[in-house]
């Protein structure tokens, strides 16, 4: 496959997120994420609202399920998503629910190895149990709490090369990168590049791009041209 730009729509409102979206899909970016908060604020709306307007363009709904896996899959699918995402700390049945509906449903399930004591092993479990994606992930709040204690941050690039050799589906690698490290990604074997909303909005403004839509273009030109 490809490599492919996914943008994560990580804003509280539908209007916010679709605002970034159009501009996102006019500048070359491939998938939109409905991100937690925006499914958390706004509920299936959000992703209805994507569909509606992107009928063509992937959804990625990033659940972060932890139980209920194939209600919360048959939800997303039928508002319009094509991929959810569940937790490897789930109960592995919750994982296999997933996987199932989403065959079921016509979605592909992305696995998360957040919170893992070993995200290497984790990205092989998720495997096994049918994800057709991992997701490799430094969680906010872990990053926040050891910073807060004076301890260094991991960092996704740590063991990317690892997990993606672990595992022969695609791979994406996610929590605390700057524009640069999620570009950089494809190097490690990551087939997805994800850049969150609002550090692409805080880049645009650093870097001094005349706007977010040429600044995207620049960041999904350098990715497609791996």
């Amino acid at each position: 496959m490809k490599i492919i730009v996914q943008i994560s729509l990580d804003f509280t409102s539908i209007a916010k997120a679709l605002e970034t979206a159009r501009i996102a899909i006019r500048s070359g970016v491939d998938w939109l994420e409905a991100g937690t908060p925006l499914i958390v604020a706004e509920g299936m709306n959000s992703i209805r609202a994507l569909r509606a307007e992107f009928p063509e363009v992937p959804i990625v709904a990033d659940l972060k399920a932890m139980d209920g896996g194939w209600g919360d899959t048959q939800m997303v699918a039928k508002a319009g998503a094509t991929h959810a995402v569940v937790m490897e700390r789930a109960h592995p049945e919750t994982i296999k629910v997933m996987v199932q509906a989403g065959r079921d449903f016509g979605v592909k399930v992305m696995g998360d190895n957040l919170g893992a004591e070993d995200r290497v092993a984790a990205a092989k479990r998720l495997e096994d149990l049918g994800c057709d994606f991992v997701i490799h992930h430094i969680g906010y709040d872990e990053r926040r709490g050891l910073a807060a204690m004076g301890m260094p941050c991991p960092s996704p690039l740590d063991q990317l090369r690892e997990v993606v050799a672990a595992v022969q589906v695609p791979v994406q690698a996610v929590g605390g990168l700057s524009v640069e490290q999620a570009i950089s990604t494809p190097e490690f074997g990551a087939r997805l590049v994800v850049l969150g909303a609002p550090l692409i909005h805080a880049d645009t403004t650093k870097t001094g791009s005349s706007s977010l839509g040429d600044h995207l273009r620049l960041v999904c030109d350098r990715v497609h041209a791996y």
